[in-house]
C-alpha cells in the first residue's frame, strides 16, 4: 500500500528539478509543468507525486486527468 502523496514547497521543487523559478512559473502557465496548490492562506505547495511524473517524462507530461488541447 502506498503512503500518501507528500505537499512539498518551491525550494524542494527548484532543487529536484533543476529548474528557475520563473521557468516553473513559465511552463505551469504553458500546461507543461504542474500547477501548484493552495495549502494555506499565504502558501502554495506541490503534489511530490506530480513532481516525480514531470520529472521521469518532462516533454509528454500531462496534467493526470488528461486533456487534448484542440488548437
Amino acid at each position: 500500500m502506498r503512503g500518501p502523496d507528500r505537499i512539498i514547497r518551491l525550494k524542494t521543487v527548484l532543487a529536484r528539478t533543476g529548474l528557475s523559478r520563473s521557468t516553473i512559473y513559465r511552463k505551469i502557465a504553458e500546461g507543461t509543468f504542474p500547477a501548484q496548490i493552495k495549502i494555506s492562506v499565504n502558501g502554495t505547495g506541490w503534489h511530490e507525486s506530480e513532481i516525480s511524473r514531470w520529472i521521469r517524462d518532462p516533454v509528454s507530461w500531462r496534467p493526470a486527468g488528461g486533456f487534448d488541447d484542440v488548437r
